[in-house]
């Protein structure tokens, strides 16, 4: 094999390739010696049929195979020995080629670019902590209380109002004759919230113990019976029970009905569990200010089959006529978004990042305990799509590669109270917004993104397979 390369200067290069007839031709012998004692031809005991048959009827198709084997294993040498990284699908044009020819051919391949990484050692980042202040920590445990209202039973004679909680049994019919569904025993409605039947809870309204209640109301269009949606039913409802809501105490055994010691340990794991709200939030926009500054990095050149490729993913839901007049901000929000991602991937070779698969089985993990219930839809998904966790890979690459870049920033910590850290949060989800709206852009997915970059697929040559009976 005689390699030479062309178009030395720039990230574009032509790999001229040169495979002499010999080396070809020893393939194909290899093959239909291959071929021989797996194919049975009528009039040959196995294993015996004549070269020159197989070459007459199988011939082409093995050429094929041969072709495809021999452009493979060439064409992955001679990048590698030559050290390049291709960006992107090499493209391989066949010069020559044939059966007792030369192999001759070209391959058309994007390098990356080289990345000046000093400046990760420049990179500035904010580290907030919010310090929660004991009043709203005090305030959101009260949100938490009055949320958990505590109902209890009123005097017979007293009458229900808006908010009590009425307990009753039913039967109902239509047209005077019962249904599906129309008769409950025990049902507990909360009067003012409208929940069961449209029109039901103003009806219960000023009852009270022992009362029996009848009136009508139309079932609701999407009844489960269908047969009965939009019909008037008539409900005799024996009222069993009247009870009202009442402040819940907030004291250590409230607390304690939280899984909390006592109240003041309720008060220390609420406060962090505000402080981990906004500390996650604000670890959101400290990763989008290194973003940011990657955005500035040297890079020698970008190349353009990605900028095409990330423009196509940007003008997603754009009209012809929007592509053209938006091509140049398309170009320039291409250009940066790429800039950040081959920035994240020369960083994360360097540092020899890696992700493991039992890194990837974590997250997926951590996923399925965040969606109790629905853990076999969760793990069908994955195993049936494996690009999903592909692309599950290439997140956790990229948080590894920025808490590694976080690791060597220039970080000022600040602590900041809870309204500050809002006001930070808002002025940064205000930019994005507005970044977004100036985009008009339908997808915001990054196609850039570290280890999402093809750099081993070869171009095949489709050819028939040699049926082996």
């Amino acid at each position: 094999m005689k390699v030479t390369i062309e178009n030395k200067k720039g990230l574009n290069k032509d790999i001229k390739v040169f495979v002499d007839k010999k080396t070809i031709e020893t393939h194909m012998n290899e093959k239909y010696e291959e071929v021989q004692k797996q194919i049975v031809l009528k009039g040959f005991r196995p294993g015996k049929a004549p070269k020159e048959l197989l070459k007459r009827q199988f011939g082409k198709s093995i050429y094929g195979e041969v072709l495809d084997k021999v452009l493979k294993e060439t064409t992955t040498k001679a990048i590698q020995e030559n050290k390049i990284k291709p960006v992107g699908q090499p493209k391989i044009d066949l010069k020559s080629h044939g059966e007792d020819k030369d192999l001759e051919y070209v391959i058309s391949v994007t390098e990356f670019p080289e990345i000046d990484l000093k400046s990760i050692e420049s990179i500035k980042l904010d580290q907030y902590n919010v310090k929660i202040d004991q009043k709203e920590t005090e305030s959101r445990i009260k949100e938490i209380a009055k949320s958990q209202k505590n109902f209890v039973t009123k005097k017979d004679n007293d009458k229900s109002v808006v908010e009590d909680l009425v307990v009753f049994d039913y039967t109902a019919t239509i047209n005077g004759k019962s249904f599906t569904g129309g008769e409950g025993k025990n049902t507990q409605i909360v009067l003012g919230k409208d929940l069961f039947i449209k029109g039901f809870d103003k009806e219960l309204i000023g009852v009270k113990k022992n009362d029996v209640k009848t009136f009508e109301v139309f079932l609701p269009e999407n009844y489960p019976q269908k047969e009965f949606s939009n019909k008037k039913a008539k409900f005799e409802c024996k009222i069993l029970e009247v009870k009202k809501s009442e402040d819940v105490k907030i004291d250590d055994n409230f607390a304690k009905n939280l899984g909390a010691k006592d109240l003041n340990d309720l008060k220390i794991l609420i406060s962090k569990q505000m402080n981990d709200e906004y500390k996650n939030s604000l670890e959101l926009f400290s990763k989008n200010q290194i973003l940011k500054q990657l955005e500035t990095f040297k890079v020698q050149e970008i190349p353009e089959n990605l900028i095409e490729q990330e423009v196509n993913i940007l003008s997603q839901g754009m009209n012809e006529e929007q592509i053209k007049k938006n091509k140049k901000d398309l170009e320039l929000k291409a250009k940066k978004r790429i800039k950040v991602g081959l920035v994240l991937n020369a960083f994360g070779e360097k540092n020899n990042v890696h992700v493991h698969e039992n890194e990837i089985q974590a997250e997926i993990q951590k996923q399925l305990k965040m969606m109790p219930g629905q853990e076999k839809i969760v793990m069908d998904y994955y195993e049936k799509n494996p690009s999903a966790s592909e692309s599950l890979r290439g997140t956790i690459y990229e948080d590894k590669i920025i808490d590694l870049i976080k690791s060597k920033a220039k970080i000022t910590k600040k602590e900041v109270s809870k309204q500050e850290a809002e006001k930070i949060l808002k002025a940064a989800h205000d930019h994005s917004h507005e970044v977004k709206k100036d985009e008009k852009i339908a997808s915001t997915d990054k196609s850039v993104k570290s280890k999402n970059i093809k750099t081993t697929n070869k171009k095949r040559i489709k050819t028939k397979k040699v049926s082996k009976k």
